[in-house]
């Protein structure tokens, strides 16, 4: 697929969208933020989120009926906290032979997969709009600046997750087609839960109470319970192994660049969660995910001690060392 529109340009849309203009496709992108839209179309650069990677050939709009109306894929490279919202302002736009590609990871308001809310949507306006995910670690400033990096997408329609992997991978950009949709979406969200709690521990490391071993522990407990719980959902056990589970999870939880590792960080070094929250011009999905696998979880009777510490020390109801107590075990 050549003709791409790529919707939302945060980090990782922008990084996106240079790597396949760099390999020859034709790809438009989509903002709300008037800074954006003038840094990208004045000075062929995202300022904000990536200032030193050139966006030469983006064709950028404030517009979605303009992004999209020559597209041949539409990607969804939002929050999991916006997407619905887009989705819906999209619909009117989209045509059935257009492919859709959705990037968020977490759960949608009603406690569903994003992906069945954004199905739903389609349906309910008459689409049969084919729609893929892609989950993997892809931190977005080494996949701008072209260091090799992999990801999994899924589609119920196996030839078609392998046409578009086939289609959008580039010399530095290795995307491998898989089936597990419901998992790599569970682990896509639950890995920001367990970068959060590790960048807790980071942030101790500031007065001597942090440390890897700690770090490695609490990174233990999340995959952990993880593994555990995740395949009682209908996750495939083996996307644990994939680059959706144990890759994405890796990179999130260690990475200087993750948000959610650096919420962590922040809270771990004294911030409440609202300080933190108003410091960071990037979503942490971590809290909101946090949040809803407690609820998920609970509404189905499933222990779930890590998320429970995690959780509590979000609502202010534990404090860092109860916390860890509580998370490691």
């Amino acid at each position: 697929m050549n003709n791409i529109a790529v919707l939302g340009l945060g980090n990782f849309g922008t990084a996106l969208a240079h790597n396949w203009l760099e390999a020859g496709r034709s790809v438009s992108g989509w903002t709300v933020e008037q800074e954006v839209y003038d840094s990208i179309s004045q000075r062929g650069i995202n300022e904000k989120y990536l200032k030193d990677i050139t966006l030469d050939g983006l064709k950028v709009s404030m517009s979605i009926a303009e992004a999209v109306a020559d597209a041949e894929l539409v990607v969804l490279a939002l929050p999991s906290g916006v997407v619905l919202s887009v989705v819906e302002d999209l619909i009117p736009h989209l045509r059935n032979e257009q492919v859709i590609l959705d990037l968020a990871k977490g759960l949608a308001p009603d406690d569903n997969l994003i992906s069945d809310d954004i199905r739903e949507r389609l349906e309910a306006a008459s689409l049969t709009c084919p729609l893929c995910v892609m989950m993997g670690p892809t931190i977005a400033p080494e996949l701008a600046h072209g260091v090799y990096t992999t990801a999994l997408i899924t589609s119920d329609d196996p030839d078609l997750a392998a046409d578009l992997a086939a289609s959008l991978t580039t010399a530095t950009l290795r995307l491998t087609p898989g089936k597990d949709s419901l998992g790599s979406e569970y682990w896509g969200a639950f890995k920001n839960v367990i970068a959060l709690a590790c960048g807790v521990v980071d942030g101790l490391k500031q007065d001597g109470r942090g440390g890897d071993n700690l770090k490695a522990a609490v990174f233990t407990a999340g995959f952990r319970e993880a593994v555990h719980l995740l395949p009682q959902l209908g996750a495939d056990p083996e996307t644990a192994l994939s680059p959706a589970g144990i890759g994405d999870l890796f990179v999130t939880a260690t990475s200087p660049h993750g948000r959610n590792r650096e919420m962590g960080d922040r809270i771990g070094r004294g911030q409440t969660l609202e300080q933190a929250q108003k410091e960071m011009h990037m979503v942490s999905e971590g809290v909101r995910a946090a949040h809803m696998f407690q609820k998920l979880f609970h509404g189905r009777s499933i222990p779930c001690p890590f998320v429970d510490a995690v959780c509590a020390l979000l609502d202010g109801s534990a404090n860092i060392d109860e916390f860890l107590e509580k998370a490691v075990g």
